[in-house]
């Protein structure tokens, strides 16, 4: 069961992670905005899509990024820097 429901359940009101943009995700982590759309397409960094606009949860990309989501891998070799 979702926290938030749990707490509903309990009487007590839970307040709700807010959706966050690609610009925020970028400064929260400390990368350029192309990163963000970069991760999205090729590493599975979790976001929705809300009509055109990427949205995100910030739990969900720190736990992305601790599970070793952003490491540097393969897919980036032979870019320049």
């Amino acid at each position: 069961m979702r926290a938030s429901a749990l707490a509903t359940q309990r009487g007590t009101i839970a307040m709700t992670e807010p959706w966050v943009s690609v610009e925020d995700v970028a400064k929260h982590l400390g990368v350029v905005k192309d990163s963000i759309y970069r991760w999205i397409e090729h590493r599975g960094l979790p976001a929705h899509k809300i009509g055109r606009l990427w949205k995100f949860k910030l739990t969900e990309v720190d736990a992305w990024v601790r599970a070793g989501g952003a490491d540097q891998d393969d897919d980036d070799k032979g870019r320049p820097r």
